[in-house]
């Protein structure tokens, strides 16, 4: 299998987990083999474990200071190209679902079988003339 994503200065990533999960971060340095110095929420010290690479790059400089990576982030426009990924709206969907309340599923459960009978009888219908 060949590598598509590879950790760089300048590269965003998605924290999956930890105090800042589910934020975009933009690596500034990478410390070790572990670990890389990231600008986000907050300037620290994040391990590649906790982070998703995306396909976005910032042209920034080795350790940029927190006002260089914020001009590139609105220069690249980060935000809505993020948004607009499928990746982002399943995890928004996800996130949506695990919000959901026991009526919210009732409410859905009645929609799909309402939806299910509509598409049985319009079957029925089409096998009874051919």
């Amino acid at each position: 299998m060949v590598f598509r994503l590879f950790v760089e200065v300048g590269g965003v990533a998605y924290v999956s987990f930890g105090p800042h999960a589910g934020k975009l971060v933009a690596i500034v340095d990478v410390i070790d083999q572990n670990s890389a110095l990231v600008d986000g929420p907050c300037t620290q010290v994040v391990p590649f474990k906790c982070m998703w690479l995306t396909d976005f790059i910032l042209k920034c400089p080795h350790g940029a200071c927190q006002k260089d990576i914020r001009q590139a982030w609105q220069k690249a426009d980060i935000n809505t190209r993020r948004a607009a990924t499928r990746w982002a709206k399943k995890i928004e969907a996800r996130e949506r679902k695990a919000k959901m309340t026991d009526f919210d599923h009732f409410k859905i459960m009645k929609a799909k079988k309402m939806s299910n009978r509509i598409i049985k009888n319009e079957k029925m219908k089409f096998k009874q003339y051919h």
